[in-house]
Formats: structure tokens, sequence, C-alpha cells
């Protein structure tokens, strides 16, 4: 029982034997946990006396935050995109899968629907955190559909739409209702998007650029206006040129506002971007490097076809297509998979190739106060790795919630 009754009467968990991620570095230290937040063991000691009530030895694993992934549109059979009676179930299936690849929270993202997907999807999912039930949800990711023809990629035609007005009303019209909405890709380059982008910012809403022929003065445009992301970096945009870099050339822009930093959303699946451009992106800007596996209702099922919100999608190898062509529609990677990829085909530290798949998705989101760092006051949700990176445990709100079975 602990002895800080003045405090609080939950139980406290110290974690030994481990290796944490802090400030930037991995430190030989105990992890103490109260009330699912990290405590400080010194005042634990030194203002209240209190002790540990449970210990977990850790057998020399390194424990990071836990995973965020911004950009998931399905995952063992799941899509999102697809309208339903109960999308809930399916959220929360792909949300327990997701922790055993060390996701603690996520942002269930739908690709460019009709209307009537959105106002039946989005009513139906709350944000709310995580726990033994599944990875907490941070709010939808919406991906389209005021994007760029030229450049949908998998996303289908019929359903792109303009900004008509350049207000709210756009929104409201596809959409429905912004509530429990974290972030959307749009195109900056298209009429009107400048207010919208002002708009979604000033609600809080995250404003990615993606699918787009956006150049590089429209890009930096945006940003100024409160644009702060880029979706997948490298694809679905145009490619850099060295006279106009496209939104390529926001990661070394000197028109980025003071104190504000550009993050890019990069797929390190092997597949969606060569080794060269990942390195070339992570040594140009590498405090903007967010991991996002793109993951597809294929993620976790065997080869053949499959659907991703209106398009049939064809899995061959570990590579995702839609149907009868060549064009790649999302990756069937798990975020540990991108942290080790990343780790290898960059030659980045075990620290940053964490950070990207932690910190930084955090940081983008504007939550970094109390998720994706082991800072003490911050929410206990955790990932034990070993050497290699493979994920050995998950926490929520220090709580075990998966574990690799012996």
């Amino acid at each position: 029982m602990p002895s800080n009754k003045s405090v609080s009467d939950a139980p406290i968990t110290q974690f030994i034997n481990c290796r944490i991620l802090r400030e930037h570095r991995l430190q030989r230290d105990d992890l103490w946990v109260r009330d699912g937040r990290i405590l400080d063991p010194e005042k634990l000691f030194f203002d209240e006396q209190g002790y540990a009530d449970k210990r977990v030895d850790c057998e020399g694993s390194i424990i990071a935050p836990g995973f965020i992934d911004v950009q998931i549109n399905g995952g063992y059979g799941i899509d999102f995109s697809q309208a339903c009676e109960d999308v809930c179930s399916g959220v929360s299936f792909v949300a327990k899968k997701i922790l055993e690849h060390g996701v603690t929270s996520f942002c269930p993202t739908l690709v460019t629907s009709p209307p009537a997907v959105y106002h039946k999807v989005l009513p139906q999912v709350k944000v709310h955190n995580g726990g033994c039930h599944g990875a907490g949800v941070l709010g939808f990711h919406l991906e389209g559909p005021f994007i760029s023809l030229e450049k949908k990629g998998a996303h289908p035609a019929q359903f792109l739409r303009p900004f008509k007005s350049g207000d709210i009303s756009d929104l409201m019209e596809a959409y429905g209702s912004l509530d429990n909405v974290a972030m959307v890709t749009l195109a900056p380059e298209l009429a009107n998007s400048q207010s919208v982008v002002r708009e979604l910012s000033q609600r809080g809403i995250t404003v990615s650029l993606g699918h787009s022929v956006a150049n590089l003065s429209q890009a930096e445009d945006a940003v100024k206006h409160g644009a702060s992301f880029i979706t997948h970096l490298f694809n679905a945009m145009l490619p850099f040129h060295h006279r106009d870099p496209g939104i390529v050339g926001l990661l070394t822009s000197d028109q980025v506002p003071a104190g504000r930093t550009v993050y890019y959303g990069m797929i390190a699946d092997g597949i969606h971007t060569n080794p060269a451009a990942l390195r070339i992106a992570h040594r140009a800007h590498p405090s903007g490097l967010v991991l996002v596996t793109d993951a597809i209702t294929a993620m976790g099922l065997p080869p053949g076809r499959h659907t991703l919100g209106q398009q049939v999608i064809e899995i061959q190898g570990l590579h995702a297509y839609v149907a009868g062509t060549t064009t790649l529609c999302g990756s069937i990677a798990t975020m540990d998979m991108c942290v080790r990829h990343f780790k290898q085909a960059s030659g980045c530290s075990v620290e940053e190739a964490l950070e990207a798949a932690s910190l930084h998705p955090a940081q983008l989101l504007g939550i970094s106060s109390k998720k994706g760092n082991l800072d003490y006051g911050s929410d206990a949700d955790l990932v034990l790795l070993d050497e290699a990176l493979n994920i050995k445990a998950t926490y929520i709100s220090g709580e075990e919630v998966w574990r690799k079975e012996p």
C-alpha cells in the first residue's frame, strides 16, 4: 500500500532494468507511473516519502513513448471509408490489433468519398483514450475530397470537389461536421483554399498539404495561413525540380514563419519512397519527419483483392495497387516495421527512429504536453522494445495492454 496517502491512493508502478527515451537520448533509469501518468521520483521520495507498489523488470528493454499513427486507412479487413451501421466496431477492431505494433493512439483516415459516407461515418466515432480495448482515437484524418485531379493517386475522381465559396460551408457540405476531426489533407493550389486553411487552423484542426500540383509559393502561402503538415512526402505531388521544388521545398523554405515547424509524413515501407529520397528528406529536415503507415484494409491480410473506400485494390507481395493498374494505394506496413525500416534505410539513431513515430506526430497534433514523450506528468503510453526495435509489450496509461508471447 502506498505511503503517500496525502497525494493519491493510486498504486505506483516502477519499471526497472530499462533504458528510457527522454530528452532525445536513451538513458539508464527507472520509470515511475501513477494514475496513468509518469511520475517524478524525486518528488515521490522527498515530498511524499512514497515507494513502488509494483515493480516491472524490463530485462534490459528500451522504453519509448507509444507510437502515434496520423494516417491509417484501416487494416485486418476493415476499411474506415466504408459507410456501415457500426463503424465503431471496425475502428475498435483495428485499434485493438495495432497495439501489438506499438501504436497507442491514431487518426482513423478517410480517403476521398461521397458526402453520404462522411455524413454517416464521422458522427459514429468520437475522440477517446486508449486502454485494454485498444489504441486511443485522436480524431479523424480526412484525406480529400479537396485535392488535385492530376495527383489523385488512388482517390476516385468522381468524388473530388473544389472550394466553391472558400468558407466553412464547403467543408460542411462535404463532411457534415468537423467534430472529432483532427486533420484535413487538401491541395493548396485549389481556388479559395487559403481561407479554408485559415478557418481549419483557427479551429485547431491540423491542415496538411497533399495530392497536389502546388508550386513552392502556393505551398508557402498555405503554411503562412496555418498549414503545418505534408501528406506522404514525395507521393502524389510534383517531383522536386531545382527551379521550383514544389511542396517538397517546404523542408528547407525560408518563408516558414518564425517558431513554426512544417512536419511531413513518410511512408517508410521500402516501397513508397526510395531509401535515397528518404535520406535526403531526413538530412534536410530531421525534426519534421513523421512516420505514417498509410495502412489500408489489407494490412494483416493475405494477397488478393480487397476494398479501399470506393476502389477495389489488389495485394501483390508487399505492394498494394488499385486493381488492374500500377497505382500504389497505401501500404500494408505496420508502424513497428516502418520504424525499423526507417532506421536501417536512413542510418539514423535509434532515438531518431523512435521519435519520428512518437514525439513528432504528437508535436504536429499539438498534444506533446501529454503524449509522444516520457516527461514527468505525461500520459504513461509506453512501448517496450528489444535492441532490434521489435515490440515486446505495449502500455496505455501505465497498464499493460499487449505483451508478446514468450
